[in-house]
């Protein structure tokens, strides 16, 4: 066998190499329509194939660009990588998606969405009903759930989506009370009754007529007493009275850990 010379050989490995990329950076929607592509893309996501739809989502945007199917790649894109759970990313593309098209009539979609998104990484409608509560996850991404439902029922208060929004509203803000009360027990449990004032305090100031206040005041209660503030203490007591007159906690004490106060069944 004769041998290749070093200029002969060199191109054929050349050759080799670039035969090698060109299959590897192959498009296989060169020839696709963009409603070819949309189909596809939706199968995937329908089959749970979530990584494999956002990819093709992408491609859509861009082959679709300036249409209606481009933005609702968009937004079809986001709820795949929700579901692929890339918050990070699902809210990177609503908030592009809502600085590029302002007048969109999916906006409130895309609001809606953004507040599902930092809600919760993993549920879908009503099945955020779950054992969890919120006040034991993330603060920040409860805060900023709440703002982007706030906007949805503020500049669309007839969106369908409207009506689960505020639901969802209220169960956040009934979560960010029940926090300071966890931290606030917390503090009292430890013997460090001034922090626990402090945290129930900031509970019964920031939110209103909200389940978790009734626990706050019995923990300021509880708190003025063991440190001998007895004015304060009955003060509290009165307060509770008035606003509880038939509180277990006046009767039993604090309660075992139960199911959460959203739980109705």
């Amino acid at each position: 066998m004769s041998r290749l010379t070093l200029p002969l050989l060199s191109a054929l490995l050349a050759a080799g190499l670039l035969a090698g990329c060109s299959s590897t950076t192959e498009d296989k929607t060169a020839g696709w329509s963009p409603n070819k592509i949309y189909s596809e893309a939706r199968d995937e996501a329908s089959s749970g194939s979530f990584d494999k739809a956002v990819p093709l989502f992408e491609k859509l945007e861009g082959r679709a660009a300036g249409t209606p199917l481009a933005q609702q790649a968009q937004l079809e894109k986001a709820y795949a990588q929700y579901k692929n759970n890339d918050k990070a990313q699902a809210v990177a593309t609503l908030d592009r998606f809502m600085k590029l098209h302002p007048a969109s009539p999916a906006f409130d979609y895309a609001l809606y969405l953004k507040g599902i998104v930092n809600f919760n990484e993993d549920l879908g409608m009503f099945s955020w009903l779950s054992r969890q509560d919120l006040s034991e996850r993330d603060q920040k991404a409860a805060k900023d759930s709440f703002e982007s439902f706030r906007e949805l029922v503020t500049r669309f208060p007839e969106s369908r989506y409207a009506p689960d929004a505020r639901q969802r509203m209220t169960y956040i803000v009934n979560s960010l009370a029940q926090y300071e009360v966890h931290v606030a027990r917390y503090y009292y449990a430890r013997g460090d009754y001034v922090a626990a004032i402090s945290r129930a305090q900031t509970a019964i100031a920031d939110y209103k007529e909200v389940p978790a206040i009734e626990e706050a005041l019995y923990l300021l209660m509880r708190s003025y007493d063991a440190l001998g503030l007895e004015q304060l203490r009955d003060d509290a007591r009165r307060v509770m009275e008035t606003s509880y007159p038939n509180s277990d906690y006046l009767k039993f004490g604090f309660k075992q850990k139960d199911n959460p106060w959203w739980k109705f069944w």
